[in-house]
């Protein structure tokens, strides 16, 4: 019986997908995602193209604070500006959606830089405070100033078009939402093998350690706001062309801690851990919203009772349920399930 994968040279060792079972799997996986629309109907499509907004903007945040250790509860913000910025772009000035996607991005990235360079010398609860102001901010922006944002009325997005076709539902938006969600894992993955990112985790790790070893703080600090703003900008223009109309209540406080329970209920510091804990939170409401349905037809106290309290609370229950018992998150729950299958019948 086989029990370790024998490699040859470092590059087999380092590879991503370094074993034939890997990717067979991962090729059976794409192969049920491409053929999506035809056996999974609007319903799931439309789930689909949520979570994957939701993977790319969770991506973004757990760069910056599962492998980087700088906590954020503004990460809403960077959507909100990525989304509107995207809107303008396309609105006003009538670019392609090829140009105002990236270029949502990059505002968002910008405001990372500018919100970063303050934000160096602060930890813990003050990080999070200042981040959670920055958000309250640009909420308050994008509220009332109407000239730029039209306010409380609203933006109304058009369909993003690709070389004369109109990506104007959600079948359509699946297959790019899927490419920008492949593309923009497969970097954060690559990132976290390069020296930036052993730089990031050794930061996350011991800042003063990583510092005096030559880790230049202020360079990689700003660096990781700057990705953790573009993924979340990207995000935010994916989604403004899913839904077609910009509002600020989209992009409230609840977004952020919407996120930070996605990495952490995923797993901290963990790619995979990213989807799933994105994934999980994204159709949670849904479960929850079916099951006081169920409850309410026998029990009067869950009659017609649903909102969205429910979908807070249970946000707050999970974060506080797998920060005690669980937090390597679903991530941790995933590796020993499938180490305990690559070494049975043995149990080490």
């Amino acid at each position: 019986m086989r029990s370790k994968t024998f490699r040859e040279s470092y590059r087999e060792d380092i590879q991503i997908f370094n074993t034939v079972w890997t990717k067979s799997w991962l090729t059976l996986f794409l192969a049920a995602l491409l053929t999506l629309p035809w056996w999974g109907g609007p319903y799931f499509v439309y789930m689909a193209n949520i979570s994957g907004i939701a993977i790319i903007a969770a991506l973004g945040l757990n760069i910056l604070t599962g492998f980087t250790g700088q906590i954020s509860l503004g990460h809403a913000a960077f959507v909100a500006l990525g989304a509107y910025s995207a809107a303008i772009l396309s609105t006003r000035f009538g670019l392609p959606f090829w140009i105002t996607l990236p270029g949502g991005g990059i505002v968002a990235a910008a405001f990372g830089i500018l919100l970063g360079f303050p934000c160096l010398r602060l930890k813990g609860l003050y990080l999070a405070m200042a981040t959670m102001s920055f958000g309250i901010v640009v909420e308050y922006a994008v509220t009332h100033w109407e000239s730029l944002t039209m306010g409380v009325r609203g933006i109304k997005v058009p369909s993003p078009s690709l070389f004369g076709y109109s990506l104007s539902n959600e079948y359509s938006m699946f297959y790019l939402i899927l490419v920008v969600v492949i593309l923009l894992t497969a970097a954060a993955k690559n990132l976290m093998r390069t020296r930036v990112g052993r730089a990031f985790v050794a930061i996350r790790d011991q800042d003063i350690a990583a510092s005096v070893i030559g880790v230049n703080l202020t360079h990689y600090k700003v660096m990781s706001f700057a990705i953790s703003a573009f993924y979340a900008g990207v995000a935010g223009g994916l989604y403004a062309y899913s839904i077609t109309y910009l509002h600020p209540e989209n992009f409230t406080l609840l977004l952020s801690i919407e996120y930070i329970a996605m990495i952490i209920v995923g797993g901290l510091g963990s790619i995979l851990g990213t989807i799933f804990g994105a994934v999980f939170l994204t159709v949670m409401p849904d479960v929850i919203k079916a099951c006081l349905t169920f409850l309410g037809q026998y029990m009067a106290f869950f009659h017609g009772s649903y909102n969205e309290e429910w979908n807070i609370a249970a946000f707050g229950l999970l974060i506080m349920l797998f920060l005690i018992a669980e937090p390597t998150g679903l991530n941790g729950i995933w590796v020993r399930i499938r180490t305990s299958f690559k070494n049975w019948p043995f149990t080490y």
